[in-house]
């Protein structure tokens, strides 16, 4: 499957968020949005990038940009991730892995020779229109969410 570049519309989802509800990107048409991939709830570098994109929420939300996490974790392990956590943001659960697939973050990795398929950490800047603006891959989570805050003020 062909990777998602600047400039494209950013596949929508109707999924499974923290909290019961459910969260559909295309109901925040009008907002940037913040969407970043992470492999799985509470390992260190998930860990790490949520409590930091949490930690700036405020700022985001002075820009009218929301900020979504996605992970192939269910609903209540997002639940359990957020309170011991204390995160802020929305987290969305993609248990099919259908959005991952079509975001083309859902890849064979490798770790210690053994191949597996899981989430790339990605982030995804989508514009007001529902347009992405920005793509990271392979993010590496150390200044990361201040990154993509710095790229989000230009929207």
């Amino acid at each position: 499957m062909a990777e998602l570049d600047a400039g494209q519309n950013a596949p929508d989802f109707d999924l499974p968020a923290d909290g019961g509800r459910s969260l559909k990107l295309s109901s925040l048409r009008g907002k940037p949005v913040v969407l970043y991939f992470y492999p799985k709830d509470d390992t260190s570098g998930c860990t790490a990038e949520s409590i930091a994109f949490s930690a700036l929420k405020p700022q985001f939300e002075k820009l009218g940009t929301t900020v979504i996490g996605m992970s192939p974790d269910g609903q209540k392990s997002h639940d359990k991730f957020k309170a011991k956590h204390n995160l802020a943001v929305d987290l969305v659960a993609d248990e099919e892995k259908k959005t991952l697939e079509a975001y083309g973050v859902w890849k064979e990795k490798s770790m210690y020779g053994r191949k597996y398929m899981g989430v790339e950490r990605s982030t995804f800047l989508i514009d007001r229109n529902g347009r992405i603006a920005k793509v990271w891959r392979k993010v590496k989570v150390p200044g990361h969410a201040e990154e993509v805050f710095e790229a989000a003020k230009a929207l």
